[in-house]
């Protein structure tokens, strides 16, 4: 039978103030989108016999003096495949990139499949990293894959910080107050005039002449912004990882999945109640975080989230973390959470 528990968190979650750099762009300094169209070979008979992979296994082998008409290639362990990947700003020659390879024709699988060599080009048609490696397939969708450091780049984009007086800040969502903000924030940082919101998503600042550049950007995108801003969740669907502003607030809800069912509520206990440990029973386990038998009864798959102020996202957090769920529940929780209606914060998902 497993362990009784009940998680009770006592305080409101620990802050993390949000950036400049958390609500904007540098304009300039961007990812560029790189595409290309590839093979693969390797595949244990999950491949595809489409008119456009024979023709294309058939160029290729032409490349090596092999003349064969399609009609005679009979294998099912090859496949077309879109490459796409995204060239990091200030990428330089022999850095490597993560690219994504999809499935075009009617392939089962492409796992653990061998990308042959392949040209990743940008919009204006030119070569910019050449992919090839072994992939390892989406366990939700076979059919589409990554290569890790599987891209080598071949030619930089040919763009120049080290000489800009200036930089321009674009937020992304538009809105006036965030402008004024970042405008004031910025200017009593320096002590003097020299950012100016030209319209409600667009901030010009002023290099100081003493300062590099690098230096200055690294300055302006750390200051810390109001609690105002604390709205916003982020979550990196590839690596994995949840940021979350501090105090932002669940509504009561209750999530019920197949592996575990959990409450999340703000306690009914006063002020005496909760600080007398008669009443109020739990383990401290530590970060404000305790498990016991009161005031719920509970097993490790439905738990209870009791806090003496309103449940915060940090919260629910650290109590699915103790009853260690893996974070794809946790991340999928806070979307359907979201969905819901429950948390008053846009919820931004990458990758």
């Amino acid at each position: 039978m497993r362990n009784i528990l009940a998680i009770l968190l006592l305080l409101t979650s620990s802050i993390f103030a949000q950036t400049i750099k958390d609500i904007s762009n540098v304009v300039g300094i961007r990812d560029n989108q790189l595409i290309g169209y590839g093979l693969i070979v390797g595949l244990a008979g999950t491949g595809d016999k489409s008119q456009f992979t024979m023709q294309s296994l058939q160029n290729l082998l032409r490349n090596s003096y092999i003349k064969i008409p399609t009609s005679s290639i009979k294998s099912k362990n090859i496949a077309a495949v879109m490459v796409t990947a995204k060239l990091p700003p200030f990428a330089r020659q022999g850095d490597k990139i993560k690219i994504k390879v999809s499935a075009i024709g009617d392939a089962k699988s492409i796992d653990h499949g061998q990308l042959l060599l392949t040209q990743l080009k940008g919009v204006d048609g030119n070569v910019y990293a050449l992919g090839q490696g072994t992939i390892v397939a989406d366990l939700k969708n076979l059919t589409t894959g990554f290569i890790y450091n599987g891209a080598t780049i071949e030619n930089e984009v040919d763009f120049t910080l080290g000489n800009e007086e200036e930089i321009t800040l674009s937020l992304f969502k538009n809105s006036a107050k965030h402008a004024d903000a970042i405008e004031k924030k910025v200017n009593a940082r320096f002590g003097k005039r020299i950012a100016k919101a030209i319209d409600t998503r667009t901030i010009k600042i002023k290099k100081p002449p003493t300062m590099s550049i690098v230096k200055f950007l690294s300055v302006v995108q750390n200051i810390e912004l109001d609690d105002s801003f604390k709205r916003k969740i982020i979550i990196d669907m590839n690596r994995e990882i949840i940021i979350a502003g501090a105090d932002i607030k669940i509504d009561p809800v209750t999530i019920s999945r197949d592996n575990f069912t959990l409450r999340v509520k703000k306690s009914n206990l006063n002020e005496e109640d909760w600080n007398d440990r008669a009443v109020n029973r739990g383990v401290d386990i530590g970060d404000d975080v305790k498990v016991g038998n009161n005031p719920a009864e509970v097993n490790i798959d439905n738990a209870l989230i009791n806090t003496k102020s309103a449940p915060t996202v940090s919260d629910l957090m650290r109590a699915m973390k103790v009853m260690k769920l893996p974070i794809t529940d946790i991340i999928e929780t806070i979307k359907l959470i979201k969905d819901l209606g429950s948390i008053d914060a846009e919820v931004e998902i990458r990758g």
